[in-house]
């Protein structure tokens, strides 16, 4: 096919060809792609050359914006010296050896080993087969249910999808059990019962943790695994102390605690990992997004050195430690999350995406007296704004509705690029924003709930 480059060739090859992810392909072969074709700082240009500020970051990714330098130089850099290599059977290279050495380092867990990924659905299914290697290791290989939460989202592989408690993500596709079990959701706005305060909904929920450990069986239960804040389910910020009161539980029954760093690592919660900021301490951290910005595919996990002695000695007696990819520890995408952990700590980025995170926090309090807003929450510069259509209730909008798409889609008119998950606007700005563009954001979105709330009187 030979291309014009015109803005009707490429929407006609992606209708006739692309098959996208998370999209309905019916409507897209109606409706079409909305195609980006460059970045700059925190903004992305479309095939008109319309100019939007994304608020999301891409997928909750390019932290450093849409044209870093320094991080398209390492890359140029790595293509011309090693471009591919690969790390089984005792091969390194400079770049990825440096690496796992830095994010070991920033790591809070004790005695840090870091093993590579491509992205954040591998990782995660990686420190599933690692939970189950370590119990078998330790005698115990009956500890094979996985413990997650009822609307979590961790990826798309079939293991991470299973963890995910979204219904979506398990529509059709006939998933295997998995060993998988759920307990419900730290979301107390939406969750809370009647007349209950935000304590007794923590202990309510942790009670829930401790009575499904005790009825499956303690030896059956290999690990529980949580967001610290649940992105893709929500932008759920749970109650104070309920992952800390979760950790207590898991530890009197020698549960595994897997924490999905995959959008909160990398400073993003105003620590460098979101247990911190929510004050656990991990057995192992999936991570992914951050750790280049976005700007190649990387993922890992990060195991403590106890969970590491035991898979390390079971791995040889068995003769080797048979899990792993073709592109874990790429020289390329390793010198490109190299270079970008140099950007973090010259940024000193959990302190600015503190003080972002509070001008961002002051700004949604006018988003919060909106009236079609029943909900805001944020924690570090990560944010969720939650739809209703009573205030008081909250009553959520029917789903047919689809009032978040529209808001969405009205935000493009006003120049801006939000996520929304189902009725809640998420929102995950570069950290290279500045105060204005904080205001910005705030500003068009106001805007854009303006406009859908006069079409929503007009039907």
């Amino acid at each position: 096919m030979t291309f014009s480059n015109s803005p009707g060739d490429f929407e006609a090859a992606d209708r006739r060809s692309h098959f996208h992810s998370q999209t309905n392909p019916i409507a897209h072969l109606a409706d079409g792609p909305f195609t980006i074709v460059r970045g700059e700082g925190p903004y992305v240009f479309d095939l008109d050359g319309r100019k939007y500020l994304d608020a999301v970051s891409s997928l909750w990714c390019a932290s450093l914006g849409f044209s870093d330098r320094r991080l398209a130089e390492a890359g140029a850099r790595a293509l011309e010296t090693l471009p591919v290599y690969h790390t089984f059977n005792h091969r390194a290279n400079p770049a990825v050896s440096e690496l796992s050495g830095e994010i070991a380092a920033m790591a809070p867990i004790q005695d840090a080993r870091v093993f590579f990924a491509n992205g954040g659905s591998e990782a995660v299914d990686s420190m599933v087969k690692m939970a189950w290697y370590y119990h078998s290791a330790r005698g115990e290989p009956s500890r094979r249910t996985i413990i997650s939460q009822t609307g979590a989202f961790h990826g798309s592989t079939v293991m991470a999808a299973r963890l995910g408690g979204l219904p979506a993500m398990h529509a059709s596709f006939n998933l295997p059990d998995c060993h998988v079990a759920y307990v419900g959701r730290p979301h107390f706005y939406r969750d809370g019962l009647d007349g209950e305060k935000e304590a007794d909904f923590t202990d309510r929920l942790v009670a829930e943790l401790e009575a499904l450990i005790i009825e499956r069986g303690p030896e059956t239960i290999a690990a529980f695994i949580a967001e610290p804040v649940m992105g893709a389910g929500g932008v759920i910020v749970p109650p104070d102390g309920y992952l800390a009161a979760v950790q207590t539980v898991l530890r009197k029954y020698g549960v595994l605690y897997l924490s999905d760093e995959v959008i909160c690592g990398f400073g993003r919660t105003g620590q460098w990992f979101g247990c911190q900021s929510v004050g656990v301490e991990p057995d192992m951290m999936s991570v992914a997004k951050g750790l280049s910005s976005g700007y190649a595919p990387i993922g890992g996990v990060i195991l403590s050195g106890a969970v590491f002695e035991t898979i390390a000695g079971e791995a040889d007696r068995n003769g080797v430690f048979s899990h792993g990819f073709t592109y874990s520890g790429h020289p390329v995408t390793s010198a490109i999350a190299l270079e970008t952990l140099r950007i973090y700590k010259e940024m000193n980025l959990p302190a600015r995406a503190g003080e972002l995170g509070l001008l961002l926090g002051e700004g949604l309090r006018t988003v919060a007296e909106h009236p079609l807003v029943g909900n805001v929450r944020r924690l570090g510069y990560l944010a969720g704004v939650e739809l209703v259509t009573e205030r008081n209730g909250p009553v959520p909008f029917s789903p047919e509705m689809k009032v978040g798409a529209a808001v969405e889609r009205r935000s493009r008119e006003q120049g801006l690029i939000i996520r929304n998950l189902g009725d809640v606007i998420a929102i995950c700005p570069p950290f290279i924003t500045s105060p204005e563009e904080v205001d910005f954001i705030v500003e068009a979105l106001v805007r854009t709930l303006d406009a859908v709330q006069r079409d929503l009187k007009r039907h």
